[in-house]
């Protein structure tokens, strides 16, 4: 079954297609998007076509910021369900961890986690199960949309530590420079915002115990309407974890609340095995970090949860029928 995405993941799109020289009515056509589905934010869109709409938008027009500018203007109230999430923590740390949960009522192509690491924590964005090739504009746009709400959790003075994204940065850093007011790091293992740790301990001041407690009842029962098939929800943490180096069965299982020989025994009756689930993992990441010719292949190695570099090509060997250099060599003919 197809990812699915609300409809108010494409706010603004029409304006920002408009404003860079384009025909949002075209560029929705092509995706089998119709545009009567913006109309009510709750439509349940395919969210392959309409990611891959906004990384063609932004390719034909030249616009590399196209996911930061429909992201700029975005409201608190654009996440619909997620409004509720956030809003309905004590503190920020539980309103990450309760965003990271109900994230795939907004998109169940994205996802987000809190991985805490001495005095920062990082907030990380992750796409999930759309095939090779980059999502660059979706992934600006969403951490373009957590950088607003953060903004408005913790007041207008605040600011992240840090800003990254892995894919290459834009011939032009001005709407980056301008939204985020501080420099953007590219390149690197991950994308999302960097903040203190402290800031996790914010009180929000919209929390009440007794409307938290009806959020979740809530959000539970929205979640439970398009909760994933067990292997989806494997996959989805495998993609989470192989980057950290915490991805193994006993922490997969440990996560879903089963024994480990359980998480076996659900995969089996449906056809898959763990080490399948991570070789699709594998080889959905592997052709986006071995395509960018900046990053090691030691690199991509341990981000693909590889304990080294030979364990890697013979993957990469057995799996492709060339080494990984020379696949990166052809894919630059």
């Amino acid at each position: 079954m197809p990812s699915l995405l609300r409809s108010a993941s494409l706010t603004n799109f029409v304006t920002v297609a408009r404003e860079v020289g384009l025909s949002p009515d075209m560029q929705l056509r092509r995706a089998g998007i119709s545009a009567a589905a913006l109309l009510d934010p709750d439509i349940r869109l395919p969210a392959q076509p309409a990611m891959r709409m906004l990384e063609e938008s932004a390719e034909i027009s030249g616009a590399q910021d196209f996911g930061l500018r429909m992201g700029e203007t975005r409201q608190f109230a654009n996440l619909g369900p997620l409004t509720i999430a956030l809003q309905e923590a004590p503190t920020l740390r539980r309103a990450l961890e309760s965003f990271s949960r109900y994230v795939r009522l907004q998109n169940e192509a994205m996802a987000t986690r809190l991985q805490e690491e001495g005095d920062v924590a990082l907030l990380i964005v992750e796409v999930l199960g759309l095939g090779p090739g980059t999502f660059r504009q979706s992934v600006e746009l969403v951490v373009c949309v957590l950088h607003r709400t953060l903004t408005t959790l913790l007041g207008s003075d605040w600011k992240p530590r840090g800003i990254c994204f892995s894919h290459r940065p834009p011939a032009s850093l001005a709407t980056h420079r301008r939204i985020f007011r501080m420099p953007v790091d590219f390149k690197q293992d991950f994308n999302g915002i960097v903040l203190s740790r402290a800031d996790l301990d914010t009180p929000i001041s919209s929390y009440d115990p007794l409307l938290a407690s009806h959020a979740r009842v809530f959000l539970d029962a929205k979640l439970a309407q398009s909760n994933a098939g067990m292997a989806e929800k494997v996959t989805q943490l495998i993609f989470a974890l192989l980057p950290v180096g915490e991805c193994d069965s006993n922490q997969v299982a440990q996560k879903l609340g089963m024994h480990r020989k359980t998480l076996y025994r659900h995969l089996a009756e449906h056809g898959h095995t763990w080490s399948s689930l991570v070789d699709e993992v594998r080889a959905e990441l592997v052709t986006r970090y071995v395509e960018s010719d900046e990053r090691p292949f030691t690199d991509v190695a341990r981000l693909l949860g590889f304990s080294s570099l030979s364990a890697f090509s013979r993957w990469f060997t057995a799996r492709y029928g060339c080494a990984p250099s020379s696949w990166r060599r052809s894919r630059k003919r």
